[in-house]
């Protein structure tokens, strides 16, 4: 009976480490970490999902073949888990019964608390940022020696871990980004930055300028602290908005000279 409790947990460990190279793999075609993970066990789960990051999935060629491969070893990770639990159940049939040799009346709790305490610890490993960072590394490296993906650690470069995030902005109809050009938004002096705007027909504008026109249905990828992209992306259209933005400006102002006078006082 254990042995099957141990090929279950097994089997759930197993997919915590494919779905784990998928999101580090997704990541490396440019998506956000959150969208990766989602994305990641929602194909490997094969749980129906309808969204504009599923069509950016579909419409790149990298991702949708990490995509095909999920879905395949997810097929086999359901197969697996259901002929393990059947095993379970049959295990559970041919226990000894009492008065047999081999009895054990406390056989059947010693295995469900074994598969607990292996599946709490599983939750943990899945949750804990020190094993993911580590996890990461090691996956990031194993891609980029196995494999043609340009894995770069984006969270170590770009001080991920220190506030700042990479983040893709939905910007709907009535959001103050909404119509408007990069230079109109001014977003740089709140300390965001836009790498890349995704058009709502699939047409990818990178690096672009201060003229380009953010129009509703846009998704931005955007580089700031992660406070100050929450903010933007809850903020309204109209006088509202651009008291919001100014206050951002005003408080960007406040870091930057903060961080000029820590500058001034270690030199």
């Amino acid at each position: 009976m254990a042995a099957a409790f141990l090929s279950l947990l097994a089997t759930l460990a197993i997919s915590l480490v494919v779905t784990r190279v998928a999101t580090v793999a997704f990541m490396a075609t440019g998506m956000s970490r959150e969208s990766a993970r989602f994305q990641a066990r929602s194909t490997f789960t094969g749980v129906g999902y309808a969204t504009h990051e599923a069509e950016s999935v579909m419409n790149h060629p990298v991702r949708r073949r990490i995509a095909m491969i999920l879905m395949l070893l997810g097929n086999l990770g359901v197969a697996t888990v259901a002929g393990t639990v059947m095993l379970s159940v049959a295990s559970i049939n041919d226990a000894a019964r009492p008065g047999d040799e081999n009895y054990d009346p406390w056989a059947i709790w010693k295995a469900v608390g074994l598969f607990i305490a292996g599946t709490l610890t599983l939750i943990w490993l899945a949750n804990s940022e020190w094993v993911e960072r580590r996890l990461n590394r090691i996956i990031s490296r194993a891609l980029r020696k196995y494999t043609s993906l340009n894995v770069q650690d984006y969270v170590a470069l770009l001080h991920l871990a220190q506030g700042y995030v990479i983040s893709e902005l939905r910007v709907e109809p009535e959001d103050w980004l909404a119509n408007k050009t990069l230079i109109q938004l001014a977003l740089p002096q709140e300390g965001v930055l836009v790498l890349g705007v995704q058009r709502k027909g699939g047409a990818y504008v990178g690096a672009p300028h201060g003229e380009t026109l953010i129009r509703p249905y846009d998704t931005l990828l955007v580089y700031a602290n992660g406070n100050r992209v929450e903010e933007l992306d809850s903020r309204p259209a109209g006088r509202a908005g651009d008291e919001e933005h100014a206050a951002a400006v005003a408080a960007q102002g406040r870091v930057e000279a903060k961080e000029d006078a820590e500058e001034r006082v270690a030199a």
